[in-house]
């Protein structure tokens, strides 16, 4: 058990389902209030009622509507009475070539990866009370860029940067950030397997619950970054400091990723 979050409040984005819903109801089981935020309300309200009402609340918002975020902590401390946790982990991916996307579609991969993590710290950053934390969700993607993923990879290689230089910044507030990195984790975020590199199911998969363990570690133990699985990180940063072997190597992870992915959707296809 690590320090003690009773009586903490933390915002958590993403919140209806998968690592932000787990992220949540781990918060929520040390003692935490809990601000939940998703964008369908219906969701988001049974993930709320899941956790319990004196615990959670349901906080309906898009996070590319910055709008919608400029006022959220204020009304999230109106409700609780404070602000001490920030977990930046709503995210989206348009898989594919850039040329098979619209320019809209690379974009908005980073508005909601990037530019709106960016935004909610700096609206959140000014409100967390000392001894608080931020702990953004990027991925191994933002470690070494996933071919067919352009955008999606500079929209976590962004986040782990801005991570890093705020970690410095808040320091003198006592406020740590950190960002967990995983690999492919099974939930729905994936949309249509068939479309997912098949680069991506060359690594072990993890789990929601697994990847929330390391969310909350981050706030315990206030540490700068986890990811995971543990040598998957230690590939990807060979592969970033070494593109020669990352090419060599690609092929040989891409035919294991093709076996890997035919055996999760016919395991997915027969309910198991």
């Amino acid at each position: 058990m690590g320090k003690s979050l009773h009586g903490k409040v933390a915002i958590v984005t993403g919140a209806s389902s998968g690592i932000g819903l787990s992220a949540a109801q781990k918060l929520a089981a040390r003692g935490c209030k809990v601000a939940l935020v998703a964008r369908t309300k219906n969701k988001l309200e049974e993930a709320a009622s899941l956790i319990g009402a004196d615990k959670a609340a349901a906080f309906p918002a898009d996070v590319a509507d910055f709008s919608a975020l400029a006022n959220l902590p204020k009304t999230v401390i109106e409700r609780f009475g404070g602000l001490d946790i920030l977990v930046n982990n709503a995210g989206l991916n348009h898989r594919g070539a850039l040329l098979d996307l619209t320019a809209e579609q690379a974009v908005e991969v980073i508005t909601v990866n990037l530019s709106a993590p960016i935004f909610l710290t700096r609206v959140c950053a000014e409100h967390i009370r000392s001894g608080g934390a931020i702990v953004n969700v990027a991925s191994l993607a933002g470690m070494v860029p996933v071919f067919h993923e352009a955008s999606y990879s500079a929209s976590k290689a962004g986040l782990r940067a801005f991570s890093r230089v705020i970690a410095e910044e808040l320091r003198e507030r006592d406020i740590t950030v950190a960002t967990v990195c995983p690999g492919p984790v099974d939930t729905p975020f994936f949309g249509e397997i068939e479309r997912v590199p098949d680069l991506v199911f060359s690594q072990p998969m993890s789990t929601a619950d697994e990847v929330a363990d390391a969310v909350i570690k981050c706030i315990d133990e206030g540490t700068g970054e986890i990811a995971m699985p543990y040598f998957s990180g230690k590939l990807a940063t060979i592969g970033y400091l070494l593109p020669p072997l990352a090419r060599k190597l690609r092929p040989i992870l891409e035919k294991r990723g093709a076996e890997n992915k035919r055996r999760y959707i016919e395991k997915k296809r027969s309910g198991m």
